[in-house]
């Protein structure tokens, strides 16, 4: 019998320490896909990602940057999403901030290759100018019940902060239960002045993180645009759904629009990784969720933004588990207990 399933691509923070290796463990039967994005990467005299991968040694200074994190999770999460088992039937692809470039190319909108420049010069531009930076900060609390005052209320302390002088704040991304704000330093630091540690560890500032999806990056859009141009793009073969919950259909997809958007809209304004979610789950209504490596924290936003919708009458973390355990519907191939359940 035939699954459905929305895939659902990771973006930035996700190939840490527990990664290292993800490729030559996961992918030995792909080194030659991988070796191809080696050569795109000797062109600008840049680490083989094979070698990166098959390091004796992980440091965050170096794994966080946006040149080397980019590439690898491209990789891993696209011979992921090849990986799928064969019963598996793909109705629809997304993903989160970076994760969009990574759903272009598996759903065929990039080619692999074409996929690969589009991160690799993207995560180097970011990293280039790495221009203000990002916090995260929940609107919920550990049940995950909805709390849209609290959101409301958290929003409005950013406008207040954004408003005032040499001060920049923003709401990046919309990522189920929690806010990721970008800004200069200033915004960022009138934030965490403003809100006591909550769940012991936010507001949680993130290495090498630049102020994407802000107007802070319009310089790097601006760059992207020149370097890559939008004949990279075609047809997707399967429907996508962007971080304003658009879908963007097979067949019927104005290329340029999406080249537009890619390198536009996407990196300027706001990703609602929640509305991507919740529009997944009404229009395609899938029997899984599947969230590729590497890593699997990306799959608590999902849970998130699926109990936010109200989907399958789940309104907080435990009838989210209840249903899960009763039939697991959300799997992460970067857990090992659940990989099995979406590979042959």
């Amino acid at each position: 019998m035939t699954r459905t399933a929305v895939v659902i691509c990771p973006g930035r923070g996700t190939y840490n320490k527990p990664e290292l290796g993800y490729l030559h463990q996961h992918h030995s039967d792909r080194m030659d896909l991988f070796r191809s994005f080696d050569a795109i990467r000797a062109g600008t005299g840049q680490d083989a990602i094979t070698a990166l991968d098959g390091a004796d040694r992980f440091s965050v200074g170096k794994y966080s940057r946006g040149d080397v994190a980019s590439p690898l999770i491209y990789a891993a999460a696209l011979a992921d999403a090849q990986a799928l088992a064969n019963d598996i039937e793909v109705v629809a692809v997304t993903g989160n901030s970076m994760g969009w470039y990574i759903a272009l190319a598996t759903a065929g909108a990039l080619t692999p290759g074409n996929g690969f420049r589009v991160v690799n010069t993207m995560g180097t531009l970011m990293q280039k100018h790495l221009i203000g930076g990002q916090l995260v900060y929940p609107f919920v609390d550990e049940t995950w019940a909805n709390d849209p005052a609290r959101k409301a209320a958290l929003l409005d302390e950013v406008a207040r902060i954004n408003a005032l002088h040499d001060h920049t704040l923003a709401l990046s991304i919309d990522l189920g239960g929690m806010l990721v704000l970008a800004g200069n330093e200033a915004g960022l630091t009138a934030f965490e002045a403003a809100h006591l540690t909550v769940q012991d560890r936010f507001p949680l500032r993130l290495a090498n993180h630049a102020a994407f999806h802000t107007a802070l990056q319009a310089p790097v859009a601006a760059e992207g645009r020149a370097q890559l141009s939008s004949d990279l793009f075609a047809q997707p073969k399967f429907p996508m759904i962007d971080g304003r919950g658009k879908i963007w259909w097979p067949g019927a997809t104005d290329t340029s629009e999406l080249w537009d958007y890619t390198l536009g809209h996407q990196v300027t304004e706001t990703y609602d990784f929640t509305h991507a979610i919740q529009t997944a789950a009404r229009e395609f209504a899938p029997d899984l969720f599947i969230v590729t490596g590497p890593g699997a924290t990306l799959s608590g936003a999902v849970a998130q933004s699926l109990t936010l919708g109200r989907w399958r009458g789940m309104t907080d973390k435990a009838s989210f588990q209840s249903h899960q355990e009763a039939d697991p519907f959300l799997i992460a191939m970067g857990r090992a207990d659940q990989r099995a359940l979406a590979t042959n």
